[in-house]
């Protein structure tokens, strides 16, 4: 019986026969944090239970343009599929630019699979080892306008979509697209956990203050939300004092929830040019250090890639 720590996402072990019916509280031995856990007396319910702590579902988004969601996300994806996660990547976005980013072309993907065009496995496409991809694209226009068609639980249409399939991986990493639409709410209504690129603009910042407001509508039907990680993006050492200066303010407003910054650095724009993440294009750049550094924060493992 595997049981996921709420602070670190650590999966312990445990023997399902040493836990009382009453509800008792875990230790995790990796960080710490003490949580409670109730087993169910219904086989079938905990067996949903496991499948639903194993999977972790995090959002790239913000409402705005040219922060690097989708050089994040994709980047993301790979880092935790190379340190053996097996993950999702879905591609929320008509654009469909994460799979022009790894090099990929599938028949289908996610518009298909949502209007039951084609099935599971002819939508998944395995993009990688352990990483797999439900590709956007133009296809998601119409699909935006069948959610906004739906008299009731429009915003439930992508967690249905995907309850079958979710369970299969560790994590579900979902891009969205720069605007607040139909699917950009269905997106946060399906994950749990909120990554948010920045670039170091002061606009940056206004924009992120106005999409956490719009969060918190989101919020009042889906309290699972949590906004857990701020990636400054573009972080330019040419001009180190701007930077600094827009990263110490996110620091004063979102000190717990910011990640170390990605730095600014030509092969990572570069890489998609040749279908290839920033591991496999240029393995040694500072690019490339700093998405690892972000997939040992994401996955709770400080010792990854040494």
């Amino acid at each position: 019986m595997i049981i996921e720590c709420s602070n670190c996402h650590r999966k312990l072990r445990l023997d399902e026969n040493l836990i009382p019916d009453h509800p008792v509280r875990l230790r995790c031995s990796s960080c710490g944090n003490s949580f409670q856990y109730e087993k169910s007396k219904n086989p079938t319910e905990n067996s949903i239970q496991e499948s639903e702590q194993k999977t972790r579902k995090i959002g790239v988004s913000l409402s705005k343009g040219g922060v690097g969601k989708t050089t994040t996300a994709v980047n993301l994806a790979a880092g935790c599929a190379l340190a053996g996660y097996k993950v999702l990547l879905v591609d929320t976005d008509t654009q469909g630019q994460a799979a022009y980013m790894l090099g990929v072309k599938p028949p289908g993907g996610l518009a298909e699979l949502m209007t039951q065009e084609l099935r599971v496995e002819e939508a998944l496409f395995q993009a990688r080892e352990n990483l797999w991809l439900l590709a956007g694209g133009k296809s998601l226009a119409g699909v935006k306008r069948m959610i906004d068609r739906k008299d009731f639980g429009a915003e439930h249409t992508l967690s249905e979509t995907l309850a079958g399939i979710d369970g299969r991986y560790d994590f579900v990493i979902v891009d969205t697209s720069p605007g607040w639409d139909a699917l950009t709410v269905n997106v946060l209504f399906y994950i749990n956990e909120l990554l948010v690129p920045v670039s170091l603009e002061i606009m940056t910042i206004q924009a992120l203050g106005s999409f956490f407001k719009n969060l918190g509508a989101i919020k009042k039907y889906h309290a699972g939300l949590n906004i857990k990680y701020i990636v400054p993006n573009f972080m330019d050492m040419r001009v180190k004092k701007k930077s600094e200066t827009i990263l110490e303010k996110l620091e004063s407003l979102y000190k717990d929830k910011l990640c170390e910054p990605i730095r600014y650095n030509n092969v990572i724009s570069q890489a998609p040019m040749y279908g290839k993440t920033i591991y496999e294009y240029a393995p040694g750049a500072k690019g490339a250090q700093d998405y690892r550094e972000l997939v040992r924060k994401v996955t709770g493992q400080p010792h990854l890639f040494q």
